[in-house]
């Protein structure tokens, strides 16, 4: 957690989003976020200027049984209670994948369920935001859930890249879809080689980014872009601490609104 901030607040981010710290996604578990430590986790990140932009949770509604999808509603609501704690206005969960036998109809209307039983207990001030993110990455699918949820207050994190690569849409053309639905954004470097996007330093790729931000400034996108490295998942990576005021450097060069 001090790395986190430290590193964001020297880089010159003005938030970070919660997600593996510790090796741990159930962040409420963690004694840093319980009791009187909770207060001086926030404290400490008010000191160094920042704001919690987001609380990243793993919860995906896409299983067939009723009782892992309860399981997921659960963690909703603990990540909920500490995003509402740290003053984040909002708690990122995923659809996910059409699981083996399954239709991606009967999938589509799991995910919207969960997702409708998760936003009906969230305490008043934070938000579910559904990720474009898997086999539902693209806007329609994502619009298509948010529908079927009947909820007008689920949001949409905006992953340009799983739009790309799992969507296959456009993403200055996915962003206008989401209108007012739009909450957050993911966003991260692409390159090509051997037929497979990959992740990579920004600016270094030949991803869409400048016609992201563009499309971003002309719908007067005004929250957080939250830059994503999943070191985690690929280690062959770059360390976060190259990667992550590379991301700021090159955000301040190429942003129209800096």
């Amino acid at each position: 957690m001090n790395q986190v901030v430290e590193i964001a607040a020297k880089s010159g981010y003005e938030g970070i989003e919660l997600r593996f710290l510790e090796a741990e996604d159930s962040l409420w578990k963690l004694a840093r976020f319980q009791g009187a430590a909770l207060q001086d986790a926030k404290q400490m990140i008010a000191d160094a200027g920042l704001s919690v932009a987001c609380v990243g949770t793993s919860c995906r509604f896409h299983s067939p049984e009723s009782q892992e999808r309860s399981r997921w509603i659960e963690e909703g609501l603990r990540m909920a209670e500490l995003a509402a704690a740290l003053g984040a206005p909002g708690i990122r969960v995923f659809g996910d994948k059409v699981q083996y036998g399954e239709t991606r109809e009967s999938t589509r209307d799991w995910i919207a369920g969960g997702i409708q039983q998760l936003a009906a207990q969230m305490p008043d001030e934070v938000e579910v935001w559904l990720e474009t993110h898997g086999d539902f990455a693209s806007s329609d699918e994502t619009n298509s859930i948010i529908e079927k949820s009947g909820r007008e207050d689920i949001g949409v994190v905006w992953d340009p890249a799983n739009v790309f690569t799992d969507g296959n849409e456009s993403p200055p053309a996915a962003a206008s879809a989401f209108r007012k639905k739009l909450r957050h954004v993911h966003l991260r470097d692409l390159d090509c080689a051997d037929g497979e996007w990959k992740p990579v330093l920004t600016g270094e790729g030949k991803f869409t980014l400048r016609e992201i931000l563009a499309e971003l400034d002309r719908l007067k996108y005004d929250r957080f872009l939250s830059f994503e490295w999943e070191k985690k998942w690929r280690p062959e990576l770059a360390e976060p601490d190259v990667a992550i005021p590379h991301f700021a450097k090159w955000f301040r060069q190429n942003s129209r609104t800096q």
